[in-house]
């Protein structure tokens, strides 16, 4: 129940950012530090819109993914939710995260991080999808994790950065370097942990 309540505040959070956007604006928040990539890419906003409004479907989604009482109890809303899942990553989420960034701020290491993450969030969704249809539940809940790991970088990117701006103050920019790839990879490590954790019961 805890653990619901703080994920519900956290995607809470999450939908008060994404809501600055509305009516599609250009010139707040996080755009205000990509006006070139605005003013100059043609792609580059409606492809962020893309990407914002979706996170937060995938948040909702995913996490229903692991509701006992809805697996057990609730079926067909488990698959629903989980097609929904499956959609919103690899159509619209995942691959508008991957153009985004190419066009990431900071050095080749901070773009190769985002595309990296992209592009193994599309992998391990794609190889949830095959398992279950090949009915291979265990892979396809493990894969699940991993994929779902990689969607709570939209939550814990954010945490990190708060937490190193105020133990640290460091620069936004070597902030930003930093959380590029610590806003994933200890998602990642703990979705292996409980993965290796529940094949040893």
């Amino acid at each position: 129940m805890l653990l619901l309540l703080v994920y519900s505040c956290f995607c809470y959070l999450m939908l008060q950012l994404t809501l600055q956007y509305i009516p599609l604006k250009s010139n707040v928040a996080f755009l205000r530090i990509k006006q070139n990539e605005v003013a100059n890419v043609n792609r580059y906003l409606p492809i962020f819109y893309v990407h914002v409004y979706s996170s937060i479907f995938v948040l909702l989604a995913g996490f229903t993914q692991f509701s006992k009482h809805l697996l057990s109890q609730h079926k067909r809303i488990h698959r629903f939710f989980g097609w929904i899942y499956f959609i919103v990553v690899l159509i619209l989420a995942a691959p508008s995260g991957i153009f985004m960034g190419f066009y990431a701020n900071g050095a080749w290491h901070t773009k190769l991080s985002f595309i990296l993450l992209g592009c193994l969030w599309i992998a391990f969704t794609l190889k949830a999808l095959f398992e279950i249809r090949n009915r291979n539940i265990k892979a396809h809940q493990n894969f699940m994790i991993r994929s779902f790991a990689l969607a709570l970088s939209a939550i814990t990117l954010r945490s990190w950065k708060v937490l190193i701006v105020f133990c640290f103050d460091t620069a936004p920019m070597d902030t930003y370097k930093i959380i590029a790839w610590l806003g994933w990879i200890p998602n990642l490590l703990i979705a292996e942990y409980l993965i290796n954790s529940k094949s040893k019961r």
